[in-house]
This record gives C-alpha cells, sequence and structure tokens, in this order.
C-alpha cells in the first residue's frame, strides 16, 4: 500500500522555458500497448507546441485523442497541441493521451515510464511518471 500512495503523489517537472507538467501517469491497456496522461501547463511567455512524444518504452508514442463516430468511441492519431502562454493542456482518459504501441514490457504498478516531450519553440522536457494501473478518481471528485 505505500508504494501505492508514492505513486499517487502529483508529478511536477518543470522546463526551462516555464513549462510545468503535473498529474502525470500511464496505464496499460494490454501487454502491448497503453497510455500517458498529465496536465501540461504554459507558464512562460512564448507559446508552445507540444508536437510529439518519445520512449525507449515503446516501439511508438503518438499523440491520440478519443471522439465519437456513429456512437461509438474511437481513438485517433492527432497533431501537434498549441500551449498558448498562461494556459494548460490535459492529457486524460477519453480525451487527448499519449497512445504507447509496442511496448518492449507491460506497464505494471509501481514501474516508472520515462519520456520526452517535444515542446517545439519552448524545447524537450524530460518527464518520468507512474505506473497506476487502477482507475483513479475523476478530477474534482
Amino acid at each position: 500500500m505505500p508504494a501505492l500512495i508514492v505513486c499517487m503523489l502529483p508529478l511536477t517537472a518543470m522546463a526551462q522555458e516555464g513549462v510545468r507538467i503535473t498529474d502525470g501517469h500511464a496505464r496499460g491497456a494490454n501487454p502491448k500497448s497503453g497510455a500517458a496522461y498529465m496536465v501540461i501547463r504554459n507558464d512562460g511567455d512564448r507559446a508552445c507546441t507540444l508536437s510529439g512524444v518519445e520512449t525507449d518504452a515503446a516501439a511508438r508514442a503518438e499523440l491520440h485523442t478519443s471522439r465519437e463516430e456513429n456512437g461509438l468511441m474511437r481513438m485517433v492519431r492527432t497533431g501537434p497541441v498549441p500551449i498558448p502562454p498562461g494556459a494548460s493542456h490535459e492529457l486524460a482518459p477519453g480525451r487527448d493521451h499519449v497512445m504507447l504501441m509496442g511496448l518492449k514490457t507491460p506497464l505494471r504498478d509501481g514501474a516508472e515510464l520515462a519520456l520526452t516531450l517535444d515542446l517545439g519553440a519552448c524545447g524537450r522536457l524530460d518527464v518520468t511518471v507512474p505506473v497506476v494501473n487502477t482507475r483513479l478518481p475523476a478530477r474534482g471528485d
């Protein structure tokens, strides 16, 4: 139980350009795929664009979003995500997220996942998020 509590502590990372990452975590969907979630806050004075994500843990890491099509929810690859100065963008289940495909090992509770965010003009940011496969309460609950 103490390990789970540590994993649920908010993650905070800060880029040199004033980008702050909070509430980061990853979750496995099956042994070969998973997703990563976080809130990206731009406290800097220049516009940032989340244009890509890299990880050594998977063959591919892509920006995806969930959309309803003909009454069914589908995940589709999305383009770059602009984050203006003073704004935040949330990567969350059922919305925008980092899709991890071709995992080299399954995402197990208590593990950590290292990611590198490409934030365009704001640079690259290395982030490590805990793996939490139990469903976390929705924000505001």
